[in-house]
């Protein structure tokens, strides 16, 4: 589990692809390397990957053919920085929400605001997924915990404190950029429960109905 708030960035240093598979291989900050055991989850862009080698400061992870179609770490190559948290253990604080570090899908930066005093991207609704997104709702983007400013039409947007572009790559997002995309679970949750009563309670309605109408 995860908890949505980004400790740090790590530097993509090199990309091994083979026929639907690939390695990342990254340069961790000391801080976040330490104590970092083979077979530990590490979430990057919020999706969760599994360290399948470490060799002092550098930690390679593997990525399937599903997880590069999912979301954007398959658009990274040497240079790049991602948004790096390692797994929540009992008793941490959950200073965000939290999340699975399973991804759904990616979503269009659409739009970005920039004032003296505040910082608000605007992305298009990811597809299929536009009922779990409601105003002061939680959401995922690219692993950051956030709170949903305002609904628009097919887009939402995002407002950022400094701290958090200081300390994770959204600040590197452009127009047309892609990020990924985590719903809140528990909303998810909710939100299909609902449905699924609702659902059943029409169709028992109808059913009824149709009897007495007999």
């Amino acid at each position: 589990m995860f908890t949505g708030i980004v400790q740090g960035t790590a530097t993509v240093v090199a990309v091994i692809d083979k026929e639907d598979f690939r390695t990342h291989v990254l340069q961790f900050p000391d801080a976040l390397v330490e104590g970092l055991t083979l077979g530990a989850s590490v979430a990057h862009n919020g999706c969760c990957l599994t360290v399948t080698k470490i060799e002092g400061e550098t930690v390679s992870f593997d990525l399937m053919v599903e997880t590069l179609r999912l979301t954007n770490l398959g658009l990274l190559s040497d240079g790049d920085e991602v948004n790096i948290e390692r797994a929540a253990r009992f008793g941490d604080e959950i200073g965000g929400h939290a999340m699975s570090g399973h991804v759904m899908c990616t979503t269009e930066v659409v739009n970005i605001i920039e004032s003296e005093n505040n910082y608000q991207i605007w992305m298009a609704l990811p597809q299929g997924y536009e009922k779990y997104l409601f105003e002061k709702g939680y959401v995922g983007i690219d692993g950051i915990s956030l709170t949903i400013g305002k609904i628009e039409r097919n887009n939402f947007c995002v407002n950022l404190i400094p701290e958090t572009l200081e300390r994770t790559v959204i600040k590197q997002r452009y127009i047309g950029s892609r990020v990924n995309i985590e719903i809140d679970p528990q909303t998810q949750a909710i939100v299909d429960t609902v449905e699924r009563i609702t659902k059943d309670t029409l169709s028992q309605s109808w059913i009824g109905g149709a009897i007495d109408g007999e």
